[in-house]
């Protein structure tokens, strides 16, 4: 993807995302890696920038060690996502997009008293297009130890042979990452179907058991 497709697509998703109403004001951040052949670096959405309004020429566009070299100025964000790119691309080296969002449903649902993994595998989509997202405690927005934690929970996961394609930031939202803005935002999108399902029903839900989680890997090749 070159950088102006990459820019365009930046804006697509942003808007898909606060017409349907998983971003909402100036919440919300989306990030694409550049390859070399496009001088590397990264492109991220300006700081406090509304995702459903975004112009292709402002993103902020950024140096691999994350110096601004144009574009109005970088979500505070940006650290988190570096290191989400760095853990995360030693298991899947065509990690090129970021997106964190304040999902309503997935916030909700992180409201609980909850610990470990966010979700239980409750549906076979989920394990499949989703698979573990950790719930990472709460850090204030932009807080460096965040973006350590998740970092290592990231390496921890890929080292144990289940990567992983998000994370969730406690009273936030989730940061998920794939080969590209619309790969990404659709795994937001199941993960935050999941999340409405469980706030939906009235008891805890069953997850799915041991075989028919092996049956998803053997068949689908679901990461779980």
């Amino acid at each position: 993807m070159n950088e102006n497709t990459a820019r365009e697509e930046i804006c697509r998703i942003g808007q898909s995302l606060f017409e349907r109403g998983y971003v909402h004001a100036t919440a919300g951040n989306i990030s694409v890696r550049l390859d070399a052949s496009e001088g590397g670096g990264f492109l991220i959405t300006p700081t406090d920038a509304c995702l459903g309004f975004l112009d292709p020429a402002r993103l902020a566009r950024l140096n691999a060690d994350g110096k601004q070299l144009g574009g109005d100025p970088a979500s505070k964000t940006i650290a988190l996502h570096q290191g989400i790119y760095a853990a995360a691309t030693p298991f899947d080296p065509v990690t090129r997009c970021v997106i964190h969002t304040h999902s309503t449903h997935c916030v909700a649902l992180s409201l609980r008293e909850t610990t470990g993994e966010f979700l239980p595998p409750v549906t076979p989509y989920f394990v499949m297009k989703v698979g573990h997202v950790p719930l990472i405690s709460y850090h204030r927005p932009g807080d460096p130890a965040a973006a350590a934690l998740v970092g290592e929970t990231i390496t921890r996961y890929g080292q144990r042979g289940t990567p992983i394609r998000a994370v969730m930031l406690a009273r936030l939202g989730p940061n998920v990452w794939h080969d590209s803005p619309a790969a990404a935002m659709a795994v937001l999108e199941e993960l935050e179907e999941t999340a409405r399902l469980v706030c939906l029903v009235s008891v805890a839900p069953q997850p799915l058991n041991a075989a028919q989680i092996d049956e998803l890997r053997t068949t689908f090749g679901a990461r779980w």
